[in-house]
């Protein structure tokens, strides 16, 4: 179920994109998916710009994937100018305003479930669940803490994004929810495991059968975010969280590693997520298909109404 790689990824694979010392260390991966260290912070970011929807497309994911194994082949230090950075926090946001991820790739969910297509929603769901576990294990760089930015809408497959770091930071006009119950699906790239470890069973099975949109607050006060920001401030608020944690980052990278320890989450169970997930989706039926269409229509940014459960 390997999911295919264009070339133009795999020749990113032989020969990783090497940073401009001009420009303080960035990376262009593809024209959705950018990177830059910050020296000051030793944080890792990168951002996506998901064409032509907010959303997980194949390609994307190929290159989330690349950039992923690039970061792992650093052995969590990076060179520039003859000096050696180390990277303690690797952070995850949107290049796209107002979005961090509408989800998965809804339109291709569609055609795929009408065609009957096991072996597509399979090899979909194996591309996300791989590039979500590698953050979710910090890349197997030690010491190091990932970190999540939601600035605006963040939704379905985007949520899971989002709860695959260590700390979720959201401005507070950020929108979080899981539509898929409400044309008859869940999500299945590891919603259910990450909350289930981050707020209890029935918390996780509340919020992923409510269909409703949540305030960054509410998030909040449930637990599944950390820190809330005001709008406009989110990336002053994670460098400010970097330097709190300054003091006491090593015991607090180690309390995470510790965290996914105890409360592990394996690949393996994601993977059979996946496939109740590939079952479900080739059950539903017109009705359903009609509701997803909707949300399609959403990510295209064409004006829906407001779906409610």
């Amino acid at each position: 179920m390997e999911m295919h790689i264009p070339a133009a990824i795999l020749e990113a694979r032989r020969n990783p994109p090497s940073a401009s010392v001009a420009q303080g260390l960035e990376f262009t991966f593809s024209p959705q998916l950018t990177a830059s260290f910050d020296k000051n912070t030793r944080a890792m970011w990168s951002r996506w710009t998901a064409r032509p929807r907010a959303c997980f497309n194949p390609k994307l994911l190929a290159e989330i994937r690349t950039y992923y194994e690039f970061l792992a082949q650093t052995d969590g230090r990076l060179e520039c100018a003859g000096e050696e950075h180390p990277i303690e926090y690797v952070v995850l946001a949107s290049g796209m305003p107002g979005v961090f991820n509408l989800g998965g790739d809804l339109e291709l969910f569609k055609q795929l479930i009408a065609s009957q297509d096991r072996a597509g929603l399979q090899r979909y769901g194996r591309a996300c669940i791989d590039v979500l576990y590698r953050n979710y294990v910090a890349h197997d760089l030690r010491g190091v803490t990932t970190v999540s930015l939601v600035q605006g809408e963040c939704l379905g497959g985007g949520f899971e994004a989002a709860l695959s770091s260590d700390v979720i930071v959201a401005e507070k006009g950020s929108r979080f929810g899981f539509p898929e119950i409400l044309f008859n699906l869940f999500p299945g790239m590891g919603a259910y495991s990450f909350l289930d470890r981050k707020i209890g069973q029935k918390g996780a099975e509340a919020l992923i059968t409510s269909g409703k949109i949540y305030t960054a607050d509410e998030m909040q006060a449930l637990g599944v975010v950390d820190v809330v920001a005001e709008d406009g401030c989110g990336e002053p608020e994670v460098d400010a969280l970097i330097k709190r944690r300054s003091r006491s980052r090593n015991g607090l990278a180690a309390l995470a590693a510790t965290r996914r320890r105890v409360h592990s989450i394996t690949f393996d169970e994601l993977l059979d997520v996946v496939q109740i997930w590939v079952d479900a989706a080739l059950r539903i039926n017109v009705r359903d298909l009609k509701l997803m269409q909707r949300l399609v229509s959403r990510q295209n940014g064409i004006k829906e109404p407001e779906l409610v459960h």
